[in-house]
């Protein structure tokens, strides 16, 4: 990373950055962050950032291991403290969108700055082709003297790992998304500053995911234009070992997923897993035989 390009002051004051810290390496930058706003939250106020060249103990959703090589990610972690433009805290049920501004940012940036076109997969993952590219996780960070708890927001973007480097197979970078630019501090700046206007435009829209922004249309118009997830048979694996295989249809107001099973029942997913079903033929050739 450049230090120098990211302390740039008009950077800062172009997005409402509070500051933004680049260390060479730590355990987690979310981990970090959730530790530091409990014991000296004053100093990390809204829209304060931590990056790490290199991440020993990454974790994504679910509690997985995230890992990649020295200076070949983005690992960058914010302290969200949303209120509206009164300075009025929004409402806790609006957090769960904050994860889909930043994979909604994440997709913007990759398209605008690397030429790359990207979806998003339910809940807050960003593919390209298909495959994993970024994934993004929300904390709540702790509640001190009464105040609502910070969120925690965490991004993992894959940029120069080479196809031997990378996890899983269901995994890819930027460099092998053809990216114009594999400069990280650009992808950062860039990331960052279009985070900022939507969190900006959402806390103005007092967290209503279905008032326009800017605008503009609702950021949950925003986010079903542009999420793989919807109009496809999905398997839901939830907490507890259930599942529901069906149609994904549309996102509540919460962010949850609308799942249809075969008997036209409708399922609010908040949590878990989701799979894309692909549909295989049928034996007779007369069309889709089923999915998996």
């Amino acid at each position: 990373m450049n230090r120098r390009d990211l302390a740039d002051p008009e950077f800062f004051a172009a997005t409402g950055i509070a500051r933004l810290d680049v260390v060479d390496s730590t355990g987690s930058t979310n981990a970090d962050l959730v530790r530091l706003a409990n014991v000296d939250g004053a100093n990390w106020p809204d829209l304060s950032v931590l990056t790490a060249e290199y991440q020993t103990a990454a974790r994504g959703r679910l509690d997985r291991q995230w890992e990649a090589p020295p200076l070949s990610s983005i690992s960058v972690s914010l302290v969200l403290r949303p209120v509206n433009a009164q300075g009025r805290p929004l409402p806790t049920q609006s957090y769960s969108w904050l994860s889909l501004i930043a994979a909604l940012a994440l997709r913007d940036m990759l398209l605008e700055t690397g030429g790359v076109a990207a979806d998003i997969k339910w809940p807050n993952d960003v593919l390209v082709g298909g495959k994993k590219i970024a994934g993004i996780l929300a904390q709540l960070g702790p509640m001190v003297d009464g105040t609502p708890p910070p969120v925690i927001l965490g991004t993992g973007l894959n940029v120069t790992l080479r196809q031997h480097e990378l996890p899983v197979p269901t995994a890819t970078s930027v460099v092998l998304a053809g990216s114009r630019t594999l400069d990280r501090t650009v992808l950062l700046k860039s990331y960052l500053q279009r985070f900022a206007a939507l969190y900006r435009q959402f806390c103005d829209a007092d967290g209503d995911p279905t008032a326009g922004m800017g605008g503009g249309p609702s950021l949950r118009k925003r986010v079903e234009a542009v999420m793989a997830t919807l109009g496809k048979q999905v398997r839901a694996q939830l907490p507890g070992d259930h599942e529901i295989i069906g149609h994904a249809s549309r996102l509540d107001e919460y962010g949850s997923l609308l799942v249809v099973d075969r008997d036209s029942r409708e399922h609010v997913v908040t949590a878990g897993d989701v799979v894309h079903l692909r549909p295989w033929p049928a034996e007779d050739g007369s069309g889709a035989g089923g999915y998996a």
